[in-house]
């Protein structure tokens, strides 16, 4: 049998990881009372059966501020000690990024009442501190799309992957753009010869055969990518063993349309090879010049 505990902060995907993790055979129970939550853990406990008479295999209960978040310390001790096995399945994301998902749903947040989103942000950040402490994973979904969602949830409960609580966004983007204001790690290659001067290459990208095998003829750029590849192979478990659940690694070159867009994929391949965490890659400004030149 096994049960997770779905939660986090209101905005981060609760619902449509309740949703993804039904679609790989979880029974899902979404809202579920504190107070409930011991009385069906005893329930759990004693073999729960289906319509058809089968054993509820795999269960997750949804638990949010609707829930009574103060009081699920004690029942989630009791399981414990109980030796009822549990799994806490905990979504994050940036106070910005949760601002701007509710004024786009125009909802309300849950603990806001009256007052601003701000507000109950921080109410449920308080309330949500034994859970997350707690959690046996830690997904941060400020960067995510609703298929890096899928692809975490299949990879830790389907497919069984290791995870390490810690999500790797790679992100290129151009300098004349501006700086990524949420970026961890900024690292420039502009020391490369640029392929924008070159007829041929300037309106291809970094995803382009010819601009990549442009780029990675010069031996600094192979260099570049094995220095920088070890160095955040050395940072990740250091950065997990301190509770960090998000890292943004930038890669900037002028445009953002050539050198930092190779040199990313290049390190997303790289890093994807041996990855014990959720990773994904994004070009900022890959678009960017071509849109600027049809609006002349």
């Amino acid at each position: 049998m096994q049960l997770v505990i779905v939660t986090g902060m209101s905005g981060a995907g609760k619902s449509s990881t309740l949703k993804m993790l039904e679609d790989l055979g979880f029974f899902c129970i979404d809202n579920l009372p504190a107070p409930l939550i011991e009385k069906f853990a005893d329930l759990f406990a004693g073999q729960l059966t289906d319509a058809t008479g089968g054993e509820w295999g795999k269960v997750a209960i949804g638990v949010d501020a609707r829930t009574g978040l103060t009081a699920l310390e004690k029942p989630l001790e009791k399981m414990k000690a109980d030796g009822i096995a549990y799994e806490i399945f905990f979504l994050d994301a940036s106070d910005d990024v949760l601002v701007k998902r509710f004024k786009e749903t125009r909802r309300a947040h849950p603990l806001a009442m009256d007052g601003r989103i701000e507000d109950g942000i921080a109410e449920e950040k308080a309330q949500l501190k034994y859970l997350k402490k707690n959690a046996t994973y830690i997904l941060d979904t400020s960067h995510m799309l609703i298929r890096d969602l899928k692809k975490e949830i299949n990879d830790i409960f389907a497919a069984n992957k290791n995870y390490g609580n810690l999500y790797v966004n790679i992100l290129s983007f151009g300098f004349k753009y501006g700086i990524p204001a949420d970026a961890d790690l900024v690292f420039d290659v502009r020391f490369l010869p640029n392929p924008f001067y070159i007829d041929e290459l300037k309106n291809d990208t970094g995803r382009d055969r010819n601009v990549h095998d442009y780029v990675m003829s010069f031996e600094e750029a192979h260099t570049f990518l094995a220095k920088l590849q070890d160095m955040i192979l050395f940072l990740i478990p250091n950065y997990v063993k301190e509770g960090k659940n998000q890292l943004v690694i930038a890669i900037g070159c002028t445009g953002g349309k050539h050198r930092s867009v190779c040199l990313a994929e290049e390190l997303y391949k790289g890093l994807s090879s041996a990855a014990e965490y959720g990773i994904r890659i994004e070009h900022r400004d890959i678009e960017k010049d071509t849109i600027r030149q049809r609006a002349r």
